[in-house]
């Protein structure tokens, strides 16, 4: 898709569309010196009349307007300025961006709303309009004959002049690997196991190194047998597709001494629950089982692209979690890379068992602070609902960190507790621990699960089970993968570098 920033007076414009920000209070338009009076007026009789009040995310479009060179004008709320955040703006634009994709458009214009400018400063606004747009025109419908909702070719952030359009590139730039990095995200996740399995996710990162510059290094199943994840390895010996794990490093930083931060992410590609089978109607979906893996492809892609100066290295565990006659059984006993020790009582608590080798395998290879992502449990979703996502920690100011790159972005991120009794619940009488505890309390118990992997080193472990994949779509939403976490990540990378690298 291309994007650029133009300073084009807003009526003069060439476009299939032309999108304004409007404030639910004050004046809206590109700029003061560049609006006509006469939107400005037909702005106000809207107002007056209560077609139009700027509500976030309301919408109202106008198909003939004669004082403007664009064949359609759209007017969407951008709410009280006051107010105005990243998150709020991306709502805004991605509803914009759903509503006009659902026909083939050559080239869009955004506004720049001078809103967003005021509160966000221009580089966030402008970055923040562009991958909002890129996201908000993509669609899932990857398979269909005649696709519901189609990417925009090209699209024209709008603002006042020529020196701002020149000051504002950065962000156009950024902006537009973000929205890319994100669309990677979605669509790892929408496609089905078919498509989608270790193999084919590894060669797929090898193809994106090519062309983004990452080190990529593939851990094939004869690898993981010397490496010992006997975690891992169960939970993938009852498919016929070999498991992977994929390693990407990002060696951005420029002080020699500088930290790493890993990022690592489950990838299940498919889990049927195993022996512990899951219904149909809990199973449909289970193609977002590796998102987790998928937000962490798309996080060093946009490192890479971005060229942030971070030392930042993706770990992402891939195996399909299958029953045959080979599959692993309830009542085994696993011995992790750790050497920890895992009864198993139920083979659809297969994610833990696959992050543990893959945590030890990060933390051992070395890294100074430690994320991972998972759509773990239920149990999350049943205490956040399906937009929050949870995290748990071993290191409060690391968590605060990541939860302030959240907050930044709009994704909502909330802390549960780890205490300590939580991890008696995981106590068993053969092995050292179980991998799953009681009813009560699972989100938490299998965080202290994944706790026991990762050495002294800061952690925090996201699960993502709610926000990663959406069931239904909405005005600001497309159904199906979100790529949730990905803008906070690259977020956080590159507070992370800028700080310590």
């Amino acid at each position: 898709m291309k994007c650029e920033v133009a300073s084009t007076d807003w009526n003069k414009i060439a476009a299939d569309w032309l999108v304004v920000g409007v404030p639910s209070e004050g004046e809206a338009g590109p700029g003061k010196s560049a609006f006509d009076m006469s939107l400005r007026e037909r702005i106000a009789r809207l107002r007056e009349s209560g077609d139009l009040t700027g509500k976030l995310g309301e919408t109202l479009a106008l198909r003939d307007v004669p004082e403007i060179a664009a064949k359609r004008l759209l007017f969407v709320g951008i709410g009280d300025p006051k107010e105005l955040t990243r998150g709020k703006l991306g709502k805004a634009i991605r509803t914009a961006a759903r509503l006009i994709s659902e026909k083939k458009t050559e080239r869009v214009a955004f506004d720049c709303p001078q809103a967003a400018v005021d509160k966000l400063e221009l580089d966030t606004a402008i970055c923040t309009v562009t991958a909002e747009a890129i996201v908000g025109s993509v669609g899932q419908g990857l398979y269909q004959n005649e696709p519901k909702r189609f990417p925009f070719e090209s699209i024209t952030v709008l603002v006042e002049t020529e020196a701002v359009a020149t000051a504002a590139a950065d962000g156009l730039q950024r902006g537009h690997v973000i929205g890319e990095s994100i669309n990677l995200t979605r669509e790892l996740v929408n496609r089905p196991a078919a498509d989608i399995y270790p193999e084919s996710v590894a060669e797929r990162v090898r193809e994106l190194a090519e062309h983004v510059s990452f080190e990529v290094e593939v851990l094939e199943l004869e690898s993981l047998q010397r490496e010992q994840m006997g975690s891992l390895l169960a939970v993938a010996q009852g498919s016929d597709k070999p498991p992977r794990v994929v390693v990407m490093k990002h060696n951005g930083a420029t002080k020699p001494d500088a930290p790493t931060l890993a990022l690592v992410g489950k990838g299940v590609t498919f889990d049927s629950g195993g022996l512990s089978m899951k219904p149909s109607e809990g199973m449909k979906d289970m193609k977002c089982d590796m998102a987790g893996g998928a937000t962490v492809i798309g996080v060093i892609a946009a490192a890479a692209r971005l060229k942030l100066p971070v030392n930042l290295i993706g770990y992402v565990g891939l195996v399909e979690n299958m029953v045959s006659g080979n599959s692993y059984k309830l009542g085994d006993v696993l011995k992790s890379r750790s050497g920890i020790t895992i009864e198993v009582l139920n083979t659809d608590a297969e994610g833990r068992l696959v992050l543990a080798d893959v945590l030890d395998y990060a933390v051992e290879k070395g890294c100074d602070h430690l994320i991972d992502l998972a759509t773990l449990t239920g149990a999350c979703v049943v205490a956040l609902g399906d937009e929050v996502v949870g995290a748990f920690t071993n290191n409060e100011v690391w968590c605060n960190e990541v939860r302030a790159a959240a907050h930044l972005t709009g994704e909502h991120v909330w802390e549960l507790p780890m205490h300590e009794h939580f991890a008696e619940l995981l106590k068993s009488d053969v092995a050292d621990c179980k991998n799953v505890g009681p009813r009560w309390g699972g989100a938490i118990t299998a965080a202290k699960f994944l706790e026991q992997f990762v050495d002294e080193t800061p952690w925090v472990h996201l699960d993502i089970a709610g926000p990663a994949y959406a069931q239904s779509s909405r005005g600001d939403q497309e159904g199906g993968g979100t790529g949730a976490m990905v803008r906070s990540l690259i977020e956080l990378a590159a507070e992370y570098g800028a700080n310590r690298g």
